[in-house]
């Protein structure tokens, strides 16, 4: 009989195959359990500067979903995009090698924790856990961390450090952030995605709620935010900290100013103290939450206030959030994970305070069920910009029996042209941009691969 207990299966096992090694999810775990020591191997359908960069390390990464990649592995790790009739999944089973979705994964390494800090958030996940590595890895305090972009202080997703502290996001897709152990459970928001699976609101706070309980001993949330307000209410027994503009919350901003047009300066307050101002290196409005959810994690994990304020002051942002690629031409490069209508709502109100002649929002749409649930939230969001350019929608896990295509989407936005293949963006935004334009590839699959063709790189 296959042993079904994770934790028994990864103390005696040696290698761990990975099925959708790319993702982003998955390549921080890879790259976690490499520095440990275990023999990694994955495969992945699509190439991307993942893989490029997990092969940097020496991890056999195999283009393509063959049954014999999984030969010689311990135990098999798959992406909860994966579909079920997947050749790797079917071999493992038929071989009789332990399989286990990546958030098992995931929650057995945070019981290796004394402090694990689960960040949770409809937004800003990514931005605070390297936010708050940062601070700590910089206060010398010597965090693990497992972060779903990359760090540029580490070039890493996954970070192995000394210390009992564990900062890593935690994901609600599917409730996989329940099979975590925290000690701190943070909640920077709370909105409506993954409706699909969470079918109403209730059902949403309520997964939110049962996370903030299965905190240990304290739960850091925002205190503006109306739906987190709610999931936290009847949550007892533990050191609640809040977070926002706010001055009733425990940590919040005051004398905000915004330097040319996006950037943050503002003075922080904790438990009715003044600790001091900082200005941010990041772009963005948004970013004063982020930031006070950082410096609330940092403070309980022991770090001062003033190497709180030099590393936000240095952070630039991790991969793909925000991030400048380059010019053409005179424009500007960018690109950025947004693939919600609040994310990409705040992407281009920030790129268009940020003084561009005109912004260019290049989408490509995250699965079927979320472009028809939200369509109408995506057209509003996307015609902040100058100009729209479209992609087909990237259906990953799902099957379209939504009947949606990238046209109902572009008939809500005027002026908005949409193509079917990434050459094609490239080709329409090279002849067609101008010196003082920024252009922005948004969402959270391959879209990057249009900014790279643009930029001439492969």
């Amino acid at each position: 009989m296959i042993d079904c207990n994770i934790d028994n299966v990864l103390n005696n096992s040696k290698s761990i195959h990975f099925i959708g090694i790319g993702g982003a999810g998955m390549c921080p775990l890879a790259e976690i359990f490499h520095s440990r020591g275990y023999k990694i191997t994955g495969s992945d359908n699509n190439e991307s500067d993942t893989l490029k960069r997990i092969r940097t390390l020496d991890i056999k990464v195999t283009l393509g979903h063959k049954a014999e990649n999984v030969d010689g592995a311990d135990m098999v790790v798959y992406t909860a995009a994966l579909m079920p009739d997947n050749p790797e999944l079917c071999a493992a089973r038929e071989k009789g090698i332990p399989i286990f979705e990546r958030s098992k994964l995931f929650g057995a390494y945070s019981r290796r924790f004394d402090n694990c800090v689960g960040i949770s958030g409809t937004h800003g996940k990514t931005t605070v856990t390297a936010m708050a590595t940062q601070i700590l890895v910089q206060a010398g305090l010597s965090p693990s961390a497992l972060i779903g972009g990359r760090l540029p202080l580490t070039n890493s997703n996954g970070v192995v450090g000394r210390s009992q502290h564990f900062i890593c996001e935690a994901c609600e897709y599917k409730n996989t952030f329940h099979e975590l152990s925290p000690n701190v459970s943070v909640i920077l928001n709370v909105d409506c995605d993954h409706m699909e699976f969470f079918k109403t609101e209730d059902n949403l706070i309520a997964s939110f709620r049962h996370f903030a309980r299965m905190a240990k001993s304290c739960v850091i949330f925002n205190g503006d935010d109306e739906k987190t307000v709610k999931a936290v209410k009847a949550v007892s027994g533990k050191k609640l900290i809040t977070f926002g503009r706010s001055a009733s919350n425990d940590c919040y901003a005051t004398n905000i100013e915004l330097l040319s047009g996006a950037f943050a300066s503002f003075d922080v307050w904790y438990l009715g103290k003044k600790l001091g101002r900082i200005k941010l290196g990041i772009p963005g409005e948004h970013n004063i939450y982020n930031a006070l959810a950082a410096i609330c994690i940092a403070l309980y994990c022991n770090a001062d206030f003033r190497r709180c304020r030099q590393s936000l002051e240095a952070f630039k942002g991790a991969g793909r959030r925000f991030e400048i690629l380059g010019e053409y031409k005179g424009a500007v490069i960018a690109d950025d994970y947004a693939h919600h209508p609040k994310e990409l709502e705040v992407t281009l109100k920030t790129a268009k305070a940020m003084r561009y002649k005109r912004v260019w929002a290049v989408f490509q749409p995250f699965t079927f069920s979320r472009t028809k649930i939200l369509l109408n939230d995506f057209a509003r969001a996307l015609s902040i910009a100058d100009k729209v350019v479209l992609t087909k929608i990237m259906g990953s896990r799902e099957k379209n029996i939504y009947g949606i295509n990238t046209q109902d989407l572009a008939n809500e936005i005027e002026g908005s042209v949409w193509f079917d293949s990434f050459d094609e963006v490239a080709n329409h935004i090279k002849d067609n941009v101008k010196e003082g334009d920024l252009v922005i590839t948004l969402g959270c699959g391959d879209v990057y691969k249009i900014a790279q063709k643009i930029l001439g790189e492969k």
